[in-house]
């Protein structure tokens, strides 16, 4: 909301710099989000009168001026190629080590020479000051600026056009709709201040109607849409040119004058917040204005050229025979007021804001009269917005005000009222608030109040522009804004403690585990707790799946997330093509997140929350990569892993593993099916991994332990194991360190398919390390670990078939 500080001059006396007052709004509530001063790129331009012109003696189109700005800077020789100055010209002109705007860059002004004649500074065209006529008449001209005959030499040009002053771009809350205008910030700045509130005038005299406005009806078909419309009739319309004083302060707003009418409509939006629109009478048939649903397949063009295909969802404000405005929005072209407008039906109307802004998004069409009703606009305002423009008309002289006033719906626009204790809201705010404080403050933010005899209890009417205030818990949110927040003393509630503060130890473990995927090469993603249900397809999850039992939202922000995440691998998977397709060809991540489990459907409880992690790993790297970051985690709470080869519909069918803990199985890995692949048109291999944190995690030890370095050198055999296909790595490792307590690690190497390896059998080699117990005495003898290698191929033999390689 972007208000003028000389317009807010008009109603409170304010006796503050503009930024002394943007501390003070911001102590009551509100953030002035940027305070601009307008002259902040026009610095060293002044008011200079041409005493003498002459022909430049090298250029036919050059002019040396000579410019006299009063005593204190004397006469000055300046330089133009400009034609429309003329002996005793007041202009603007920018001297050595000024500042103007060129092309919008800032530009400094320096002595120089032209043509071998010196030029001691520049006079300035409006386009230069960065003003247009809105600011001051002849400022869009070709040439330079012509100031006003009486303007004072020597004057600081900012004063002379209206550059000196702020704009105060303040953020207002949603739950006050009425400070989205400069009245509204008005009210607040003279209470702040504590000064008294100049209202602006709304009389105006009305005329007897003598033509066919007489016979104009207003009738309101949905009122729940419209719960208030109000149309008043102004003849003898004369189209003009606004006066300065209102162009500017448009200008100031960044709206630009268009003719009285129209800028009387925008006026009143910018001061009091009411969205107007103004009608050519003598354009709608029948005389008639109907506010009514729009019939599906119905058209209007807007005043913006634009044409729209209505359905029953939107507002329109119709005359006899067609559509003349979308409600709330914009006008349309059919009855813009044009300069041969004779008489004008003025609209103010409360709409529902919910209507307003469905409509708006739906046809992609905003104006700024849609952006203030979507804040919501109150009845009291379109009342007393109305009388504005009428006197408006009346002082500008640009209409007779008819006596043809038509308010439909129309209700007393009276403030709630309640009653409330100083005693309780005193309470609420943890300090003694004097009760003549609270009293004024509330009266000087247009409240009424009435103190009881008890001295203690407020009867309170609240102005009916506050649709914000409730209750008692309010009135002291206006009291405290108002006295102070820094009067409010820290205090405990009332069963706190002192604490140390700090991470708890499952938070600690959290961020641990979190550290170990980093250094793996994983980085963290997070995303929305729903998915699609599509998913479940997309996956290949049969019918009976567990993952498809999942809760749906009843107000999900669209399809794509309308149920709860069973599991985690479709969200992964849309990181993982939102990233290929952005260009990253490698990439690993990682996200702890939980599922929803439901216990049953439709719910009768909340669904269980398991915590999860899912892996997502693309690009230069493989299968084992994403299997080395799970053993990691287990490497770093002391737990050990094992893999068996498993089946996913959405994983390949040949590099899927399951993740057990002991006998239970926690996760999975493996690479993307490639039909799915495919039809997600993937071309790098893309690997995920799903692992349920929650029941790990319980066997997870947090304990760090050390132990000696071995007093003897390991030793270390390579097997070559022939085994039948089928036959899982894992399960030879397995075999082979329950065989023998001295082996520390297995390490396979070498996988050989071949001529000289049977059909249905498979060569692997194997490196195992065997280290004496900590408590021998001597190392590893050869004849030992001969020993150890007998005993691990009898198990192998006797458990896998697996034989020696020969």
């Amino acid at each position: 909301m972007k208000v003028p500080f000389s317009w807010l001059k008009d109603y409170v006396d304010i006796d503050c710099s503009a930024q002394a007052l943007q501390d003070k709004l911001f102590s009551c509530g509100f953030e002035v989000e940027e305070l601009l001063y307008l002259g902040k790129d026009v610095t060293g331009v002044y008011v200079g009168e041409i005493t003498d012109i002459q022909k430049h003696p090298d250029a036919d189109k050059l002019q040396v001026c000579r410019v006299y700005f009063g005593e204190e800077i004397g006469t000055v020789q300046i330089c133009t190629a400009a034609d429309n100055v003329f002996v005793g010209a007041k202009v603007p002109a920018a001297l050595n080590g000024a500042t103007v705007l060129h092309d919008g860059q800032v530009m400094k002004i320096k002595n120089g020479k032209l043509r071998g004649v010196a030029s001691n500074g520049m006079m300035c065209s409006g386009e230069e000051l960065g003003i247009n006529d809105d600011f001051y008449p002849g400022a869009e001209i070709y040439g330079i600026l012509i100031l006003d005959k009486d303007t004072p030499v020597g004057e600081d040009v900012r004063k002379v056009v209206g550059l000196d002053d702020y704009v105060f771009d303040i953020a207002v809350t949603a739950n006050r709709p009425d400070c989205q205008c400069v009245l509204g910030i008005a009210r607040e700045v003279a209470a702040v201040l504590r000064k008294p509130l100049k209202m602006p005038s709304f009389t105006y005299t009305m005329s007897e109607a003598k033509g066919e406005e007489r016979n104009m009806k207003v009738r309101v078909e949905d009122t729940a849409l419209c719960p208030r419309y109000i149309g008043h009739a102004v003849t003898d319309i004369k189209i003009g040119k606004s006066p300065a004083w209102m162009r500017r302060r448009l200008a100031l707003c960044g709206i630009r004058s268009i003719s009285n009418i129209v800028d009387i409509t925008n006026f009143v939006l910018l001061e009091m917040g009411q969205p107007m629109h103004s009608f050519d009478m003598d354009t709608l048939s029948g005389r008639e204005i109907v506010v009514r649903r729009a019939a599906d397949g119905e058209k209007i063009t807007t005043l913006d050229g634009k044409e729209f295909t209505l359905n029953h969802e939107n507002l329109v404000i119709c005359d006899g025979s067609k559509p003349v405005a979308l409600a709330g929005i914009m006008g349309g072209l059919n009855s813009e007021i044009t300069e041969n407008t004779g008489r004008v039906f003025f609209e103010s109307a409360k709409f529902a804001r919910d209507n307003v802004r469905r409509t708006s998004r739906a046809l992609g069409q905003s104006s700024d009269s849609s952006a203030r009703y979507e804040r919501g606009v109150d009845a009291y305002t379109t009342e007393f917005g109305m009388a504005r423009a009428l006197h408006l008309v009346e002082e500008l002289g640009c209409g007779t005000v008819t006596n043809v006033h038509i308010d439909c719906n129309h209700a007393e626009t009276k403030g709630k009222e309640m009653t409330a204790s100083i005693a309780k809201i005193n309470s609420l705010l943890g300090i003694e608030v004097p009760v003549r404080t609270v009293t004024d403050i509330l009266k000087s933010l247009h409240f009424e109040v009435t103190l009881d005899k008890d001295g203690d209890t407020m009867s309170v009417i609240v102005p009916p522009y506050r649709e914000d205030v409730d209750g008692w818990p309010d009135l002291a949110e206006e009291v405290i804004r108002m006295y102070g927040y820094d009067n409010i003393a820290p205090t405990f509630l009332e069963k706190a403690s002192v604490t140390a503060g700090g991470l708890n130890e499952e938070q600690k473990r959290m961020n641990r585990f979190k550290d170990v995927l980093r250094l793996q090469g994983f980085s963290e993603s997070m995303n929305y707790s729903f998915f699609s249900p599509k998913s479940f397809d997309l996956f290949g999850l049969p019918a009976d799946a567990p993952e498809r039992k999942a809760v749906k939202i009843v107000n999900p922000l669209g399809e794509d997330l309308s149920v709860l995440r069973t599991f985690l691998a479709p969200s992964m998977l849309d990181n993982v093509v939102r990233n290929l397709r952005r260009g990253n060809e490698n990439g690993k991540l990682f996200e702890v997140a939980n599922v929803y489990i439901p216990r049953e459907l439709p719910l009768k409880e909340q669904p269980a929350e398991k915590k999860t992690l899912c892996l997502g790993a693309w690009g230069d790297c493989d299968f084992f990569d994403v299997k080395g970051a799970i053993e990691a985690v287990g490497d770093a709470f002391g737990v050990k892993f094992a893999f068996r080869r498993a089946q996913k519909p959405f994983l390949h069918p040949g590099v899927t593993a399951e993740i057990l803990l002991g006998e239970k199985i926690v996760g999975y890995l493996g690479e993307l099916d490639l039909r799915l692949a495919a039809e997600l048109a993937v071309e790098r291999k893309v690997y995920l991994a799903e692992f349920d944190y929650e029941t790990a995690s319980r066997k997870f030890t947090d304990a760090t332990k050390y132990q000696g370095l071995p007093r003897f050198p390991a030793v270390r055999r390579d097997l070559a194991l022939l085994a039948d296909e089928n036959v899982p790595c894992g399960d030879i490792v397995a075999t082979v360190v329950h065989a023998c307590r001295a082996v520390k690690d297995v390490q396979l190497f070498d996988v050989y398919r071949g001529g000289q390896v049977p059909a249905g059998k498979k060569s692997m080699a194997f490196t195992l390390t065997f280290e004496p117990e900590a408590s021998a005495e001597k190392a590893l003898s050869p004849e030992a670990v001969d020993g150890f290698v007998r005993k691990i191929l009898g198990n192998l033999k006797h458990n896998l078939g697996v034989e020696i390689r020969m």
